[in-house]
């Protein structure tokens, strides 16, 4: 694992959040359980921050922004995230389920499948660039990186085969494009953007789907 370094060790930080104080005992149920939400809000707090941070300064990013981003001590942070492995992989995750979940809610609101598709491509796109600097982060821990590239292709290929369906037979694109194909080809346009600030995927992504029509 990457532990982060005593420098931004929760000693630094603010004073404890409502997840850190002691749970009240049997008598205390209806407090207890309000420390659990708050914690569970705080967990969610940290891995937005977070997922906002890694996209524009990659996971390397000083935890103390992210405690800040997210409204909460850096104790906080630590509390539910040990080591800057276990803070990445989260976010991987949660990322993971976020755009897993948008695919059906954006094909009910959405104008038309084709829309619904590009508006989930969109979020594809933000998915992999706060991607960055995963395999890095876990280097460490082979095992956990392998099992989340399988809850990715788990979750989202079949996501990504709902839309596509769903615009092919719209008639907005043609049959046959497959899923692993175009979510493959999107993460190989995105592959050059830390190496060029000049070089925007969204430009290329979008005249890829523009080809499916």
């Amino acid at each position: 694992m990457v532990a982060e370094s005593p420098a931004e060790g929760p000693a630094e930080g603010p004073a404890p959040g409502p997840d850190e104080r002691p749970a009240e005992g049997p008598a205390g149920d209806g407090p207890s359980r309000g420390r659990r939400a708050d914690a569970q809000r705080n967990r969610e707090a940290v891995l937005t921050a977070a997922a906002s941070v890694f996209v524009t300064s990659g996971v390397d990013a000083p935890i103390r922004r992210i405690a800040a981003e997210a409204g909460v001590g850096m104790g906080t942070v630590y509390r539910h995230f040990p080591t800057r492995a276990d803070l990445v992989a989260a976010v991987y995750q949660h990322q993971i389920e976020a755009c897993a979940e948008a695919g059906p809610a954006l094909l009910a609101a959405a104008g038309s499948p084709f829309d619904a598709l590009c508006q989930w491509v969109d979020l594809f796109v933000d998915f992999l660039v706060t991607k960055h600097g995963l395999a890095d982060a876990l280097r460490s821990d082979s095992d956990r990186f392998a099992a989340l590239h399988g809850a990715f292709l788990d979750r989202l290929l079949p996501v990504c085969a709902r839309l596509l369906d769903a615009a092919a037979e719209a008639g907005d694109i043609r049959p046959g494009v497959q899923p692993y194909e175009l979510m493959r080809g999107i993460g190989n346009l995105c592959a050059g953007r830390d190496d060029d600030p000049r070089y925007d995927p969204r430009r290329l992504v979008a005249l890829l789907l523009r080809g499916l029509r």
